[in-house]
């Protein structure tokens, strides 16, 4: 029989690509209603839902809003992610602008140091924030030393929301860059020939079409800001400040005696109905967005702005904005990491010292924190990759008639910020009988990884996929091939570019990923991101900063690789 029959042959009686359609929206419809479902029911139980005498209740919204501080711990939580969101857009719309359109000297090169912090974690940030500009950080001495006082603060709110704004001010200037370099000239010039400056027609025509772009990333930072954990959580514990990630982490881990687990699932739950409604909020804002199209099949290049001898005056401003909120964050890391205390009072090769490394790989749970995050990472990235491949194939190039309510499934994790993914698959594997066995290890947590990022590799595979023409599929299928072979031996083959990018993009966040983890891993299943955690509330900075530098090392090694070797796209 030759291959073309093979091909052609079926299984009599079985219908394989229609047991694929189903066997992947069920799989992706457990996956997202897994962790989802034991919160709403912990919300509203009495108990503990692992007891055998729960009842139903309200008693824990009750209990929750009865607390005085509920209300500002809320309070708290908002006045963060705004000011996070604002920092955030200011900052990244600005360089996007002078990066994307301007002759800035050495602009390329401060485009690529720009996004160096969509490579790790708010963690590793937060950590790099404090050994420099925290109450004993390096600038922070110098400072006092040469004025007599330290002119900010990072453990009050607003200092909080300020150094998350800068964290996530990249991801505003991606999302702007886009919108600004991809700008149809013909407007512009259009402007100029009725009078306006080089200046005026930028700033009246082509930044108002960056509208959508500004509003998508807006809101997203908005979201990171109410969801985010790290910065709160170390910057706001000396202070007392709570936000709402924080009160959860708290009252669900740190809790003295027990967790109460009914203030946490009632928490939990309004957490996610607020983040679930934000992103519809989102998706509501970005419908007028096609008013603002100005690509099309005669567009020109967008030019290039002259900044004449202004052009130095904003390069010493935004490199100064590069070099004390990116370069001195990282540097603070590494310095931190290869000494026995950090200051400037005292010269800095003089208190050189492998101490803090030394005392990272001396130490089997340290090392077994890195070892299972690269393991999480290049598992979770292979396995992640294949799945969301397929839930896109089946979502976007089959017949299946759910298609369009897989696609909704597969992206609703964008509404399921990290810790309620881990509390939740917490909840469901000591409630449903036979979860137990992967309680504990790294195995939950790459289950949990992938759920958590189904919509980062499914947009990075979705945009590649709907380049490819319908007429591949249909020849195939003319030829008598099914639907399973036509997209193994056709499609996927021409996606293998938006694969290495899917895989890449998986690898870079499950390595930094640590808020999903929290409450589910164990001894035995740490990550560097728990590590970290725990090793900073017993104030051991120095092996915490070796164990960052250390992440932020293998990423780098890894973004290089991924980008010279396997040509994947990343971040732009």
């Amino acid at each position: 029989m030759t291959t073309t029959a093979l091909d052609r042959a079926e299984t009599p009686g079985i219908d394989r690509s229609r047991l694929i359609f189903w066997g992947v929206a069920v799989v992706t419809t457990l996956l997202v209603i897994g962790p989802i479902a034991p919160i709403i029911a912990q919300a509203f139980l009495d108990k503990p839902l692992y007891a055998p005498d729960t009842e139903w209740t309200l008693t824990n919204f009750a209990r929750l809003f009865g607390d005085p501080a509920i209300l500002t711990i809320f309070g708290n939580t908002l006045y963060f992610a705004v000011l996070t969101m604002v920092v955030a857009q200011v900052f990244g719309s600005v360089m996007a602008v002078v990066i994307g359109r301007t002759n800035l000297p050495a602009r390329k090169w401060i485009g690529e140091i720009l996004i160096w912090p969509l490579f790790v974690s708010n963690l590793v940030i937060a950590f790099g924030w404090l050994s420099m500009y925290g109450p004993s950080g390096y600038i922070s001495l110098a400072v006092r030393s040469w004025f007599g006082f330290i002119p900010w603060n990072l453990y009050s709110l607003t200092g909080m929301g300020i150094v998350a704004g800068l964290s996530q001010a990249p991801l505003a200037y991606l999302m702007c860059l886009g919108a600004v370099t991809k700008a149809d000239a013909q407007l512009e010039d259009a402007a100029r020939s009725a009078g306006a400056g080089p200046f005026r027609a930028l700033f009246s025509v082509t930044v108002p079409m960056m509208r959508p772009a500004m509003i998508y990333s807006a809101v997203l930072n908005f979201v990171i800001g109410v969801e985010m954990l790290a910065i709160p959580l170390l910057f706001g514990a000396p202070s007392g400040i709570n936000t709402v990630t924080t009160f959860l982490y708290n009252v669900g881990i740190n809790a003295a005696v027990r967790p109460d687990y009914g203030i946490v699932g009632a928490a939990a739950l309004i957490l996610l109905l607020v983040v679930a409604g934000l992103v519809w909020l989102q998706g509501f804002l970005m419908k007028g967005s096609g008013r603002f199209v100005t690509v099309r099949g005669k567009a020109s290049r967008a030019s290039t702005l002259d900044l004449g001898p202004w052009r130095w005056i904003a390069f010493a401003l935004v490199a100064a904005y590069v070099l004390f909120t990116i370069v001195a964050v990282f540097a603070g890391l590494v310095m931190r990491s290869g000494v026995s205390f950090l200051t400037p009072l005292i010269p800095f090769w003089k208190l050189l010292t492998t101490a803090n490394y030394e005392t990272v790989f001396a130490s089997d749970t340290y090392v077994r924190s890195i070892v299972n995050s690269v393991l999480i990472a290049l598992i979770g990235g292979v396995v992640g990759t294949f799945f969301i491949a397929v839930i896109a194939l089946v979502a976007r190039r089959s017949e299946f008639r759910f298609a369009r309510p897989l696609e909704y499934v597969a992206l609703f994790p964008r509404s399921l910020p990290g810790i309620i993914a881990g509390l939740g698959f917490f909840y469901a594997v000591v409630w449903i009988p036979g979860l137990d066995v992967i309680r504990g290890t790294i195995f939950i947590l790459i289950i949990a990884f992938i759920l958590r990022y189904i919509p980062v590799g499914f947009g990075a595979i979705a945009p590649a996929l709907s380049q490819i023409g319908d007429e591949l599929d249909r020849g195939a299928r003319i030829s008598g091939a099914d639907w399973w072979t036509t997209v193994t031996r056709i499609i996927l083959p021409i996606l293998k570019p938006a694969l290495f990018s899917c895989f890449a993009l998986l690898f870079i966040h499950f390595f930094k990923e640590y808020v999903t983890a929290v409450f589910l891993y164990q001894p035995g299943s740490e990550i560097i991101g728990s590590t970290m955690l725990q090793l900073s509330a017993q104030g051991d900075n120095g092996p915490v900063a070796a164990l960052a530098t250390i992440q932020v090392v293998i990423t780098a090694l890894f973004v290089i690789l991924a980008r010279r070797v396997f040509g994947a796209k990343i971040y732009g």
